[in-house]
């Protein structure tokens, strides 16, 4: 089911990341600040753009924030997968390697009724 891989290689973290990746957080955090800026501003009746310094300031702080988080998330998961893979590395029984099946193998037979 998992192309013959065994769970060591599914862990082994040998995936590219996507050009976007590292710009995710920032450019989502940013425009949120920016965008509670002009919400607060709406909401005390004021022009939505009055006072960009608050913008400015509000986007850059909530982009750094999500980039903080974005961070902490990674470095979390990572450690996650490197406990998975001690384990695995320790019980290598418990995790034996998949057969590979065919998609016919898979299915049952199927009888309409009508």
């Amino acid at each position: 089911m998992y192309g013959g891989k065994s769970p060591q290689e599914l862990l082994s973290g040998s995936f590219s990341k996507s050009w976007l990746h590292d710009k995710w957080a920032p450019l989502v955090g940013s425009a949120f600040g920016f965008i509670g800026a002009c919400y607060v501003n709406y909401g005390t009746g004021r022009p939505a753009l009055s006072g960009i310094q608050k913008h400015i300031a509000a986007a850059l702080a909530v982009g750094a924030l999500a980039t903080m988080a974005d961070k902490w998330r990674d470095a979390h998961f990572a450690e996650k997968d490197a406990t998975f893979r001690h384990y695995i590395e320790l019980h290598p029984e418990d995790f034996p390697t998949p057969e590979r099946k065919k998609f016919g193998d898979v299915l049952e037979y199927w009888q309409p009724i009508r």
